[in-house]
């Protein structure tokens, strides 16, 4: 089979798969599936816009109640407006995902208003590369947003999330572009591979220094001899980044008791046309954020540590 039938095949298989989830969304939850109601908490950041906008309508759609953070307060109350409008309970907070400050000021009003949470979607992320190009100019306000932001939501968090049957779920929005062994974007170094491969080897320092490394020779312009992935460089680190400590703190999660379970996960949405690929995505904001919804909803989830695309998992 040559080059040119295969990648025509795999389009086919992806189309028939994007036609397969549109049907499933169509479905209903029946009333034994249904774990939540108005009371359940969903906790979306960057959600003003592309997909954490979606986000948000989705699972107020579902009957959530959904708190739409924005680092920027007017356009995210704007966005919370157009909600309100059509009926649906979604509410806005100020929210700087780099600003401890900002993040114990959410952590206190959340408590105080809403006794904690329920779900968790961290959806505020950065990217500089567009088509072609691979600048790493903006490598730490990337590197700093996508994941030292989620881990910082993440560690606030979940002390305050809620107690119940169903578990609490966390879902990071990732990408297959920080996959450990991708195909066309994998780390060159074999021994940092192997270790992010082992999660009995990975911890917070390991990730914490692959990171720091990888800003330093950025500094030093010494990166692209550095093995690191080939195209989309930065945001491809910080989300391998991500979707490691995603698998490292499902781990450390694993022995709470039924009850006090907290679910963790992180899924690819795809190419989504949005600002952060300049609108140059091949599905919508709606398709992208599926998966997310999927997972934050699941009746019997019992899944963690895990990455998803399309309703599917899929490896790191």
């Amino acid at each position: 089979m040559g080059k040119s039938e295969k990648t025509e095949r795999a389009k086919e298989r992806r189309e028939k798969r994007r036609q397969e989830i549109s049907l499933l969304r169509t479905i209903p939850y029946s009333d034994h599936q249904r774990w939540w109601s108005a009371e359940t908490v969903a906790v979306v950041t960057g959600g003003n816009r592309g997909i954490g906008f979606e986000l948000s309508k989705q699972l107020a759609a579902h009957g959530v109640t959904v708190i739409l953070t924005s680092r920027d307060h007017s356009v995210g109350l704007e966005a919370a407006k157009v909600f309100q409008e059509g009926g649906l309970n979604v509410f806005c907070h100020q929210l700087d995902v780099l600003d401890m400050a900002s993040i114990i000021e959410f952590c206190d009003w959340l408590k105080e208003n809403y006794g904690g949470l329920d779900i968790l979607i961290n959806n505020a992320a950065v990217n500089f590369n567009q088509g072609s190009d691979n600048t790493v100019e903006y490598a730490s306000q990337v590197i700093t947003t996508n994941y030292y932001g989620t881990k910082n939501m993440i560690q606030a968090m979940i002390p305050l999330m809620k107690p119940s049957a169903a578990g609490a779920r966390i879902v990071n929005v990732s990408s297959r572009l920080g996959r450990i062994n991708g195909r066309r974007n994998k780390i060159d170094d074999v021994i940092l591979r192997e270790k992010f491969s082992n999660l009995d080897r990975v911890t917070e320092e390991l990730i914490d220094q692959t990171v720091s490394s990888f800003l330093q020779q950025v500094q030093d312009g010494t990166w692209e001899s550095g093995g690191w992935p080939k195209t989309f460089t930065d945001y491809s680190v910080s989300k391998l980044a991500v979707n490691t400590y995603t698998r490292l703190v499902a781990k450390m999660l694993s022995d709470r008791p039924e009850g006090q379970k907290i679910y963790i996960n992180c899924y690819c949405p795809g190419w989504v046309k949005t600002a952060m690929t300049g609108y140059a995505g091949n599905i919508s904001a709606e398709e992208g954020a599926d998966t997310a919804v999927w997972l934050a909803l699941l009746p019997d989830l019992a899944i963690t540590g895990k990455f998803f695309a399309e309703r599917r998992e899929i490896s790191f």
